[in-house]
């Protein structure tokens, strides 16, 4: 049976498939058959396993399998190592996976395999089981392959997550100086806020920076007059009485607690609103997924709450 050439996370290679009996027509007949699914070449999974996946998952998948090919010569890299770390993929492409030479020497990319040719100026850590590029340089390297957005967007969650400082992302950049993409690395992590606990965050606060809005303070603290921590504020506009709140689904899926429903978790939101309100006086404009798509008008929201007067 396929179980038996299958390792424990349902990746099945093809050379240990053939070696254990198993023809080419067998394994296209199984992958017609729906027991397993083709990554690329070479490298199969079960889909059992595939189908239950998220699309980062998926990818860490056919990473594995990829890693099992090439040997202990490669180890993740760009985006394939800060998706193993954690990160958000956001806009990230994941149909391939990136890999480094840590003996420097490249091979030409292949099947669903980007192979980075400079000579790796770090040290290899593992995470998942699986070899990868610094937090620092995992970050930094894939802030030099994607969009501005997406890419400050991962550097906000490698330093909110304090896997790796703004001298650490720095010092990464310094090592890169001269890969493809590696111009403008400063001015992006220069960018980049730990404040930010979301992508949504993350966009929110670009929004009003191209917007030519005040540059918002992350992660505002609300306490209460003995000085305990009441809340902690998407972005703030202390000067102009203003905080502004995204709210994505994820914000009440992450901050829901045991046993209570997206419902009590709102009421529970909207509760901790009036109380801020009470609290500081200020105002709150609220922000979702959709309206970071319209820049303008997001940005003409918050300049008319800014002159209402304070709550």
């Amino acid at each position: 049976m396929i179980e038996d050439v299958s390792d424990t996370h349902g990746i099945v290679l093809r050379r240990e498939a053939v070696a254990a009996g198993f023809t080419d027509q067998a394994l296209r007949r199984l992958v017609t058959d729906g027991v397993l699914v083709r990554l690329r070449q070479g490298v199969y999974a079960q889909r059992e396993v595939w189908a239950n996946l998220s699309d980062p998952a998926r990818h860490l998948l056919l990473a594995r399998g990829v890693l099992r090919l090439y040997g202990h010569d490669v180890a993740l890299s760009h985006q394939s190592a800060a998706t193993a770390w954690g990160a958000p993929t956001w806009q990230v492409p994941l149909a391939s996976v990136h890999l480094v030479n840590l003996r420097g020497v490249g091979e030409r990319n292949g099947a669903r395999v980007v192979h980075h040719r400079g000579r790796y100026p770090g040290a290899v850590e593992r995470i998942r089981g699986l070899p990868v590029t610094s937090p620092a340089m995992s970050a930094a390297q894939t802030a030099m392959t994607l969009p501005r957005d997406p890419a400050i967007a991962v550097l906000d969650w490698f330093l909110h997550s304090k896997l790796a400082s703004r001298t650490d992302l720095l010092s990464a950049a310094d090592a890169l100086i001269g890969w493809p993409g590696s111009l403008g690395l400063h001015h992006r992590i220069q960018l980049a806020d730990g404040g930010s606990e979301s992508v949504g965050e993350t966009r929110a606060r670009l929004v009003m920076r191209d917007e030519r809005l005040p540059v918002p303070e992350t992660a505002y603290e609300i306490r209460s007059p003995d000085g305990r921590l009441v809340a902690v504020a998407d972005l703030a506009l202390p000067e102009h009485r203003l905080l502004i709140e995204f709210d994505g689904e994820g914000k009440y899926l992450r901050d829901r607690r045991p046993g209570e429903t997206i419902e009590q978790c709102v009421m529970r939101e909207k509760q901790r609103e009036n109380l801020i309100r009470r609290l500081t006086g200020f105002n709150i404009v609220r922000i979702v997924w959709s309206q970071l798509d319209h820049p303008i008008a997001t940005a003409a929201m918050i300049r008319a709450a800014m002159l209402e007067p304070a709550a």
